[in-house]
């Protein structure tokens, strides 16, 4: 007979009644050994990670994870990798240089400026639609 190697303690309560009845009580020790090693063994290659996260982005980042098919726990340990592969936050964590134009502060020839680049990135393609933007979102998002 071979020994099936159980984790829990109500697999091990198992394996140990089913060798009992079947009368091979010398191996209950060496099952029950092998069990305590492997459920020794899994404990120690994992921990346990408490943080508070917004509910609603927790929401919106398990929708995508589960798209994807991984856990919230395998995504934080694949970030958890990366940070250790980049030796720090594997994105850049700045301030962005530019700030917003706030139109009321410029003058005309400003904003006349502004409109220029505006249309030189359409007329380049540096641009989408509104729609097609807003579809995107609804696209990659499953909305």
């Amino acid at each position: 007979m071979k020994a099936r190697i159980c984790v829990s303690e109500e697999r091990l309560s198992k394996c140990i009644a089913y060798v009992r009845t079947n009368g091979y009580n010398i191996i209950i020790k060496k099952i029950a050994l092998a069990c305590e090693k492997e459920r020794f063994a899994l404990a120690s290659k994992s921990a346990n990670l408490y943080v508070r996260i917004e509910p609603e982005v927790k929401e919106q980042a398990e929708k995508i994870l589960a798209a994807l098919g991984i856990t919230a726990s395998n995504a934080i340990n694949m970030f958890y990798k990366q940070i250790i592969l980049q030796r720090g936050l594997p994105f850049d964590v700045k301030i962005p240089y530019t700030k917003p134009l706030d139109i009321s502060t410029l003058t005309d020839e400003q904003v006349d400026a502004e409109l220029e680049k505006g249309y030189a990135d359409v007329v380049e393609g540096r641009s989408k639609l509104a729609k097609q933007v807003f579809l995107d979102i609804r696209k990659d998002y499953n909305l």
